[in-house]
């Protein structure tokens, strides 16, 4: 297990954008044989100091681009670690994409990261999506989960439309699936003035929304 200095010293190097030390620091706990999902979950937390970083103008964009791909180089040297953990456990179909009229997607990517490390197929339609496109995937691609994501606060009501347009078609096809939806704004008060069925609080928080959907039969 960890000591608290070790876990400091992760989130520290990758809010710190240092990548070739958090992938030695990776390599270096994995080998001594530490949980790789604790290790994840130590490098979403540095992601997430980096977005504040951003937030306060101490990052430009370039610096959110640079913190996806260490936290990409992160989960390839996890996911075996994590497939060979879970591969007795049942997993899923997501349908994953960031609504129309907003086009950031650095928590969908994350998210599309860590479902595909725990084994679920992930069918990711990009970004700026419009709602038909998702109500169409939705019926053609029989997902379990629909995940939406946005950033943009603007971007609520077109979230609203998209679930609204899903649940229309669910009900006309008789397709089943959860409608979940996540993003920097995205709290409970917006998921009930959307009508989704649920919101993850960061990408960590949807993978395991999306587990205990599978398990629950949602």
């Amino acid at each position: 297990m960890p000591s608290e200095d070790q876990r400091a010293e992760l989130i520290a190097r990758v809010a710190n954008l240092e990548e070739n030390n958090v992938l030695d620091l990776v390599k270096q706990r994995l080998a001594n044989g530490e949980d790789p999902l604790a290790i994840v979950e130590e490098c979403q937390e540095g992601m997430r100091q980096v977005g504040l970083r951003y937030e306060q103008g101490e990052y430009y964009l370039a610096g959110l681009i640079m913190a996806g791909e260490i936290f990409r180089e992160v989960t390839e040297l996890v996911q075996p670690l994590l497939e060979h953990r879970i591969k007795q456990q049942s997993s899923g179909r997501v349908l994953l994409g960031t609504v129309q009229g907003d086009i950031h997607d650095m928590g969908k990517n994350m998210l599309t990261m860590l479902l595909s490390c725990y084994g679920f197929t992930v069918i990711d339609l990009g970004v700026d999506v419009a709602p038909s496109e998702f109500a169409k995937r939705a019926i053609e691609d029989k997902p379990d989960i629909v995940g939406l994501s946005a950033l943009l606060i603007s971007a609520h009501e077109t979230i609203r439309e998209t679930v609204t347009l899903l649940h229309n078609e669910s009900n006309r096809t008789g397709a089943k699936f959860s409608i979940i939806i996540g993003g920097g704004q995205i709290n409970d008060q917006v998921r009930a003035a959307t009508g989704a069925d649920y919101y993850g609080e960061d990408a960590m928080a949807g993978v395991r929304l999306c587990q205990r959907l599978m398990t629950a039969g949602k």
